[in-house]
């Protein structure tokens, strides 16, 4: 006799690549606030700062045009144990690092590991993303909830890895946290290796390295929008944000220091978290299993203009208060705090319009061009938010992000119901 609510084909699948994908952005997030904060109190400036982060997202870049490919010719279990072992040995190379160091010298090296745990971040991310496509059930918004769940739940864990970052700065010091971290990941590599049931596609040998760079509309156009809507986060996310907050809250001294990494581990992680929250909810926020994909288009839209008045308002104000005040810095948190919210809605709509968009036969190709645009808006963001606060402060730095949204809603605009058909 059938049961009420059968067992989905490819659940198993489906709950083992998300574990092995929290496992591996627990150790992101927890890596980029130990990278952040360690290096800053030991005098880089926001622009050395913001280098040690450009070769994780060229890394990025280039993994993805070449991970669906691979994903392809070789099976999405390869590229997911490949991303997780390479995270593993980027962590232990960290460990190797010598205060000792000149500060040109430490910055070519950071970079390097940087580059390599970029490389890791974007094969696991590729093969989880496409996992979703070939799992999820068809009917009733299967896939809408799904992406939203794996996508929505890995930012909650990477909120963590912030606050989890901060807080082994603070305790373990830096070589014991990259060194903890490692291990622990070798450990959940290991049971994945073991213990992961089938259900996903092996690979197969006709591949070609030339099918990557998609024929479709959409999914060009949400490329673009895919590098507008991530430049705009990390314009301020990445060290804008995190460097006012240490510059207003320190007092200089050991104990104060401590006190303000967990303080701005705390609201990195807040957000992440609240921004991963919402993403996992966006079907249910959206009402999507009763709307057309015509519908969810015009929100991808409406959605996008919305984000973008969020910071023209964090514009004005920083405008207005010329400098540090008390009352800019809570309009600050509560502005971000909204800007994480109604981004994540927006993130969560174009995650599920690439998988849409995409056909079964080609969705790692499509998949790895799609976070290729993902990683080249992080690396747009990454350079222009060390150099933006640096040049202009707040002002600068908020009004690039409000740019860049909007460039995002123009190039969400050029989508349309029927785009998939040219795939």
């Amino acid at each position: 006799m059938s049961t009420a609510n059968p067992r989905p084909e490819g659940l198993s699948a489906y709950v083992a690549v998300t574990a092995a994908y929290w496992a591996f952005m627990l150790t992101d997030g927890a890596l980029r606030m130990l990278v952040l904060l360690h290096f800053h109190t030991l005098g880089f400036s926001p622009v050395q700062l913001a280098y040690l982060f450009i070769l994780y997202e060229i890394a990025g870049i280039v993994t993805n045009l070449c991970a669906g490919w691979i994903a392809a010719r070789f099976g999405l279990t390869s590229t997911l144990y490949a991303g997780l072992g390479l995270q593993v040995l980027a962590l232990l190379a960290l460990a190797m690092l010598d205060p000792a160091w000149a500060i040109g010298l430490s910055v070519v090296f950071v970079m390097l590991v940087q580059g390599a745990s970029g490389v890791a971040k974007d094969l696991a991310k590729m093969s989880a993303k496409s996992a979703v496509k070939l799992l999820a059930p068809a009917e009733g918004g299967g896939l809408f909830r799904w992406v939203a769940l794996l996508t929505g739940s890995k930012n909650m864990v990477k909120g963590v890895g912030f606050l989890l970052g901060a807080a082994l700065l603070a305790t373990l010091g830096f070589v014991w946290a990259v060194l903890g971290m490692a291990a622990i990941l070798a450990l959940i590599l290991a049971a994945v290796l073991v213990a992961m049931p089938a259900g996903l596609p092996k690979g197969r040998k006709g591949a070609k390295f030339s099918e990557v760079f998609s024929k479709s509309a959409n999914v060009n156009w949400l490329s673009v929008a895919r590098v507008f809507l991530f430049g705009a986060r990390d314009v301020w996310f990445v060290v804008g944000i995190p460097i006012y907050f240490y510059a207003v809250l320190s007092d200089g001294t050991e104990a104060g220091n401590r006190a303000t990494f967990f303080l701005i581990g705390s609201f990195m992680a807040g957000w992440i978290i609240l921004y991963g929250l919402v993403q996992a909810n966006a079907p249910r926020i959206l009402r999507a299993a009763s709307r057309s994909e015509a519908a969810l288009l015009d929100a991808a839209r409406n959605w996008a203009w919305g984000l973008a008045a969020v910071p023209v308002v964090l514009t004005i104000a920083s405008l207005v208060a010329d400098g540090p005040q008390d009352w800019l810095t809570v309009t600050l948190v509560a502005g971000l705090l909204v800007f994480g919210m109604v981004f994540a809605v927006n993130s969560s709509l174009h995650s599920y319009l690439i998988l849409s968009f995409s056909k079964a036969e080609r969705v790692t190709m499509d998949v790895g061009f799609y976070y290729m645009a993902n990683a080249a808006g992080r690396l747009l963001g990454t350079l222009l938010s060390g150099l933006t606060y640096q040049i202009g402060g707040l002002s600068l730095m908020l009004a690039s992000a409000a740019a860049m949204v909007m460039a995002a809603a123009l190039a969400s605009g050029r989508l349309t119901p029927d785009g998939a058909a040219d795939a």
